[in-house]
């Protein structure tokens, strides 16, 4: 996501050299660490128990699940602002004001689709093996943790994106002032005008923001995989 992002800002990043766990440690306070400890010990109780062969079963229709939602969100995201909103480029009512509320619409789609099925694949997984409860224990708690951190960073994404719609815009105009032409609003949305190739980029970042909420999930179904066939190729 960050370099779909940086070509349009320069997006800050961590220290170079600091791992994981140091970043993650910058994230979380004393009340985070409390939580932790907790975890810890949920973890260490979750080790009893015998895997269950019936939910593993659901492997491949687990993940059949993903890819479905995954579609679902996918085609939201496909779809015109301008045609969802029947304006065209010329009116009156058409500026970055339509697609900050499209981005808006579909990152709670994301939030509501993307939480719902994380935690139905958590609950599937739990119900494999004891390692695998511990995992899902795990995930759900790190997602509260994050929750506050996600919520906040997001939709910061729309502050880039509106930079670069008005960055696209204006270098048409200076194009159009410089060759002494005329506007033409038809052609904005052809190959190669302004807002064809800023609709492409607002699509890519939702794409990444999209595959950045996903991961999780992904890392679940996974695991799941991993842990009733030994060796199996990561997909």
């Amino acid at each position: 996501m960050v370099r779909v992002l940086d070509p349009w800002a320069p997006v800050e990043t961590d220290a170079a050299g600091m791992d994981v766990a140091e970043r993650l440690s910058l994230w979380f306070g004393p009340l985070d660490a409390i939580r932790l400890q907790g975890l810890h010990q949920s973890l260490a109780a979750a080790e009893a128990g015998a895997p269950s062969k019936a939910a593993a079963r659901q492997a491949q229709p687990l993940a059949d699940h993903v890819q479905r939602v995954l579609g679902v969100l996918a085609k939201a995201v496909a779809q015109d602002p301008l045609a969802l909103a029947h304006l065209k480029p010329a009116d009156e009512d058409f500026g970055w004001l339509l697609y900050q509320q499209r981005h808006a619409e579909l990152q709670r789609q994301f939030g509501q689709m993307l939480g719902a099925l994380r935690d139905h694949v958590r609950q599937t997984v739990s119900r494999v093996s004891p390692r695998l409860r511990q995992l899902a224990l795990l995930d759900a708690a790190f997602e509260e943790l994050l929750a506050d951190r996600e919520q906040a960073l997001l939709p910061t994404t729309t502050t880039l994106l509106e930079r670069r719609f008005h960055q696209l815009r204006s270098s048409h105009r200076q194009e159009l002032e410089a060759a002494g032409e005329a506007d033409d609003p038809g052609q904005w949305t052809q190959p190669g005008g302004w807002l064809a190739t800023f609709t492409q980029d607002w699509r890519q970042a939702l794409l990444a923001e999209l595959d950045l909420r996903l991961e999780p999930v992904a890392g679940l179904v996974d695991a799941l995989r991993q842990d009733i066939e030994p060796g199996s190729p990561t997909p």
